[in-house]
């Protein structure tokens, strides 16, 4: 493909926003230039339903893994458990996984457990971690640091809107930086700035769909399509074309999700 292409590196098509429609929005996401999508697992109990939605497209992949509000309600699981699904060629990454004491949906101590066990998870199995925080900047950094010491691990914190401090302690830990439509929102300047001043070899894109739809989509349900809005902003913000963008994120990208190979982002 000659035309830049853009990866989505977090979405959800399982969830029931997009049960009646997926096809045409995976369709739309590649006739906007999207080359691949990674759908997230937030509960391992629906991990199969995920899985499904990755087999039957040549350019969707997956997850596995337990998001910090489903912590306590789902089965407690192992490492052993995660790296067990992780064996299925169309898993390229393990989460997403974290902590949230914004809504604290599930207790801390049970957020942090699973969140370890992810990240023995990914440290096995060679997949970057994803990262979900939220108003746990300190902690987060602090289980991260800690676990580091066992031994590296990738991965990136996902749809980031938390500190610059947090983003350049993620990045000096080799990890990337996920963004995600709130570049785009009117309130989000503090973020802008962050961006701007993370090196660029370090930078993702995605829409966290059906969420947090970008600048001029918002109000409505977010998909891959639209991640094109977001990489024009991140564009904007680095001083660079669309082109380079686009070639930067993906190659990004591509480096952190090795499982995936070249060609099903850009074609053989």
């Amino acid at each position: 493909m000659n035309a830049p292409v853009l990866v989505d590196s977090h979405c959800h098509l399982d969830f029931p926003d997009f049960a009646e429609e997926v096809d045409e929005v995976v369709n739309r996401a590649h006739e906007a230039g999207v080359g691949l999508m990674v759908t997230i697992s937030t509960k391992i109990s629906e991990f199969e339903r995920v899985r499904a939605v990755a087999e039957r497209f040549p350019h969707v992949y997956c997850t596995v893994g337990i998001h910090p509000h489903e912590a306590e309600d789902e089965p407690e699981t192992s490492a052993a458990r995660l790296i067990e699904l992780a064996q299925h060629p169309k898993v390229v990454g393990i989460g997403e996984t974290g902590l949230d004491f914004f809504y604290e949906h599930s207790p801390r101590e049970a957020q942090e457990t699973a969140f370890r066990a992810h990240i023995a998870a990914s440290r096995e199995t060679g997949l970057p971690l994803i990262v979900h925080t939220r108003d746990a900047d300190e902690d987060t950094a602090r289980i991260l640091a800690e676990e580091m010491e066992k031994g590296a691990f990738p991965g990136l914190l996902h749809c980031f809107s938390s500190s610059r401090q947090l983003a350049e302690k993620a990045v000096d830990f080799g990890f990337y930086i996920s963004l995600s439509g709130i570049l785009t929102f009117k309130k989000a300047e503090e973020l802008r700035e962050t961006a701007e001043a993370l090196p660029l070899d370090r930078l993702l894109v995605e829409t966290d769909a059906p969420y947090l739809a970008p600048v001029p989509k918002r109000g409505k349900r977010n998909e891959p399509s639209f991640v094109v809005h977001t990489a024009a902003k991140l564009a904007e913000v680095k001083g660079v074309s669309a082109a380079e963008l686009a070639e930067a994120t993906t190659e990004n990208f591509l480096k952190l999700f090795s499982r995936v190979p070249r060609e099903a982002v850009y074609g053989a």
